[in-house]
């Protein structure tokens, strides 16, 4: 694990997920951490050098010191990792939140990727509807239990129950793995704060990115899982109008968790649009 400065006083960290081939940077959602990548770089380890970040606030990163969670820092985590590491064009893969990071990156910074695949990435287009209940994302947040006996308990929890029932195992051990650390009663807690999970989703949508993806030069891929009202997917061919020479794919077996549920699925999608572009 590496740590790398960023904006807020935040210190991100950086994780190697291995592999060989091109470097391929891989950007979670709001709530999630680097590791849940994990089984789908195993999954391309012999095409592709995967890394992963945390987030501010995600995972083993600070939180901001003044507390604000607007999303143009995420795009600023996004940036300060690929020039700590002297990355040159790579690859990246988003989801959710993460996509956005990573348009708002290449947006500030033109030519920053070499090519975007994307997974539902949180831009909202000035025609969204309003969802008639507010904001449940974040209400949801700080309703979560923060803490538990052990991982294992964690891990029996929410394989057993909605949301994060539809994971994988792998990809719900991964998130257990690093979503928690020891307290020192002997307890596990979230890394994520649900107070910090709740800012971010309370933030969503806080930059102007919709009214710049003209400007994104780089070839991009958008994903999404089945067409939902008030869901990401039902706005992704917007997303993909608004962005020249964009591809939009959609699996109809897949909800908004996707690379989570179906890891090879995914890492086989980004493979294909990738080679494609060779």
């Amino acid at each position: 694990m590496h740590h790398v400065d960023s904006t807020s006083g935040v210190r991100l960290a950086v994780h190697d997920l291995g592999g060989e081939g091109p470097t391929l940077l891989c950007s979670h959602a709001t709530g999630f951490h680097a590791i849940v990548w994990r089984p789908m770089a195993q999954h391309l380890a012999d095409r592709y050098h995967s890394i992963a970040l945390d987030y501010r606030g995600h995972g083993a990163a600070t939180v901001p010191v003044d507390g604000d969670f607007h999303w143009r820092g995420f795009g600023e985590d996004a940036l300060a990792v690929v020039d700590a590491l002297g990355l040159d064009r790579p690859l990246a893969v988003g989801h959710s939140m993460g996509g956005a990071a990573l348009l708002m990156a290449e947006v500030w910074q033109p030519g920053t990727f070499g090519a975007l695949a994307l997974f539902e990435p949180i831009v909202f287009p000035a025609t969204r509807p309003a969802n008639p209940a507010g904001n449940p994302l974040a209400a949801g947040a700080r309703r979560r239990r923060a803490e538990f006996p052990s991982r294992l308990d964690a891990f029996e929890n929410y394989a057993a129950k909605p949301p994060l029932d539809v994971f994988t195992r792998e990809a719900l051990a991964a998130y257990v793995e690093h979503g928690f650390v020891d307290t020192d009663h002997g307890t596990v807690r979230l890394a994520c704060e649900p107070e910090s999970e709740a800012r971010t989703f309370e933030a969503s949508g806080s930059d102007a990115t919709w009214d710049r993806l003209g400007e994104i030069r780089c070839p991009v891929l958008v994903l999404s899982g089945r067409v939902e009202p008030f869901q990401p997917s039902s706005w992704a061919r917007q997303v993909v109008d608004a962005i020249p020479g964009a591809r939009v794919e959609h699996s109809e077996h897949l909800g908004h968790f996707g690379p989570m549920e179906d890891p090879p699925a995914i890492a086989d999608a980004i493979d294909a649009f990738f080679r494609s572009l060779a």
